[in-house]
């Protein structure tokens, strides 16, 4: 039976994903409003552990429950889209618009108009920068021409906008310097604690896991396992 007092549950899970072994996971439980790194995930895996816990992909053996219900009780793709909703992503594959600034790229989840922004939504916007730590000197520049750590900052300020209750983010740090990782691994953990969100961090980057707090989880790819390790060096 799912457990309401678990944001995220895996038993027992495989799924096929063109590696050279399926995507194992023996059991995971994550705690709501919890921050949790998981160790070991390259980009194909994290791909399809994200696919598996939003129900966009079911596992070919185990079960996954979310948010209280189990993945293959979705059936019906209105159903599907209300419950992914509850999400925010940080990842490569949700595109930014490279022409557009970092103001109107923020301005999308709530309007359309971004040329002006509506001066209601730029007050949103003006929020959802601060809270991910973009100055308003950034808001004008263009995200094409955007440093990494800006592009990155515009990433979790989308992933914020709709009040998810869940936050994944997907390798955050590939493109950052060890310099802006420490920074924004701060600004992860202070979001997640203001908020109260489940926060769900899949890399290969211990350092960053142990800076964001909170349990740090090494997969062990053969058997499925996560094996917990101390968040202190």
């Amino acid at each position: 039976m799912p457990d309401p007092a678990s944001a995220l549950e895996l038993n027992d899970v495989e799924k096929q994903y063109g590696a050279l072994r399926p995507l194992r996971v023996r059991h995971l439980q994550i705690q709501p409003r919890s921050r949790t790194t998981l160790i070991g995930l390259d980009l194909p895996a994290a791909e399809t552990f994200v696919n598996l816990i939003t129900g966009a992909v079911l596992p070919d053996k185990g079960e996954v429950i979310t948010l209280g219900q189990s993945t293959s009780a979705i059936v019906d793709s209105d159903v599907w889209l209300k419950f992914v909703e509850q999400f925010g992503f940080v990842s490569d594959r949700i595109a930014l618009l490279d022409a557009l600034t970092a103001q109107q790229n923020l301005a999308i989840p709530f309007s359309l108009e971004i040329d002006p922004v509506p001066a209601d939504v730029l007050t949103r916007v003006h929020a959802l920068a601060a809270e991910a730590g973009i100055a308003l000197s950034d808001l004008g520049v263009r995200v094409g021409e955007a440093a990494p750590l800006l592009r990155a900052q515009v990433r979790l300020a989308r992933a914020l906008a709709l009040d998810p209750l869940v936050v994944v983010l997907e390798h955050p740090t590939a493109a950052l310097s060890p310099a802006d990782a420490g920074p924004y691994a701060a600004s992860l953990a202070r979001i997640a604690e203001k908020r109260g969100l489940t926060m769900v961090v899949l890399s290969m980057d211990e350092k960053f896991g142990k800076a964001v707090g909170g349990r740090l989880l090494v997969w062990q790819p053969a058997t499925g396992e996560f094996k917990e390790r101390s968040r202190w060096w």
